[in-house]
């Protein structure tokens, strides 16, 4: 006969055994799938730079097209992880992330906007006619390093709402990528992908992707791949619009920083004038 006092307790021991099996520390929000999504895009665009882009090249079997195909559909993957990395942040904060979504974002970011377009570099460093393999694997090992810097600054320094301090990983990444596409001679390339690299680690303040600037942002990442699946196709005018875009990649991450600059110059001055106001008598 059992004492149903004893089985009443008994119950309660096995649930809270349960429990600490799996505490809600660990237990994966909505948010973390979407973090561990954006990780999954940066393995799969390693995964095609090697499988049709780096091994054929040096196996000597390459099929016309597939390296361009390849490399279209890593930058395509990049793509599609800086859309995971957007909307985790906000279904985070509209329902909820586990205590592990601050570390998952990171570790996430380090392969999708760390590892990925570093291997990007490497690889078109060793399969580009004028490139240099020894310098271009530097240039990826500091775009690897800035990119580890910046996520551990991001953890540790609070700063006010609404801004970045350096370029932010994705968008950093994805112009590494474009000056890579741009297929400009060796040297600039080299320069200006250790410049991004400066950019990403620098104090330049950068807006967050929030309302306007988030659906602008969703936009042009739609457009981006729309260049990138006409240039793999070779698509008429495909190689005009992939460079036309690069371009532009290239372009917005030296001139957003100067609105957001001029933004906060013009809101000092404003400060200045109302504090001297205010002296007046």
């Amino acid at each position: 006969m059992i004492d149903s006092r004893a089985e009443s307790s008994w119950v309660p021991d096995a649930e809270a055994d349960e429990d600490d099996d799996m505490p809600l520390s660990t237990r994966l929000s909505i948010a973390d799938a979407l973090t561990l999504g954006n990780a999954t895009c940066g393995f799969l665009a390693v995964y095609f730079t090697t499988t049709g882009v780096l091994i054929p090249h040096i196996t000597g079997s390459e099929v016309s097209g597939m390296a361009r195909h390849s490399a279209a559909t890593a930058v395509m993957l990049m793509l599609l992880a800086s859309v995971f990395d957007l909307f985790d942040g906000l279904v985070a904060r509209k329902l909820r992330s586990s205590a592990m979504g601050a570390e998952l974002d990171n570790l996430s970011d380090l392969v999708s906007f760390g590892l990925a377009p570093a291997y990007f570099v490497v690889v078109w460093g060793m399969v580009a006619n004028d490139a240099h393999q020894l310098m271009s694997a530097v240039a990826a090992i500091v775009v690897l390093l800035a990119v580890v810097l910046r996520l551990a600054r991001f953890s540790c320094v609070t700063l006010r709402d609404g801004i970045f301090q350096g370029m932010p990983s994705p968008f950093g990444a994805l112009t590494v990528v474009s000056i890579v596409l741009l297929e400009l001679p060796f040297f600039p390339t080299l320069l200006a992908i250790i410049g991004v690299a400066w950019l990403m680690v620098s104090r330049v303040e950068y807006p967050k992707p929030r309302g306007a600037l988030a659906v602008a942002m969703l936009a042009w990442i739609a457009a981006s791949m729309g260049m990138l699946a006409a240039w793999a196709f070779d698509s008429p005018g495909g190689q005009l619009l992939l460079q036309t875009g690069c371009a532009l990649q290239v372009v917005l991450g030296a001139v957003i920083p100067l609105f957001a600059t001029a933004r906060r110059v013009n809101t000092f001055r404003g400060n200045r004038r109302e504090a001297r106001a205010a002296q007046l008598p």
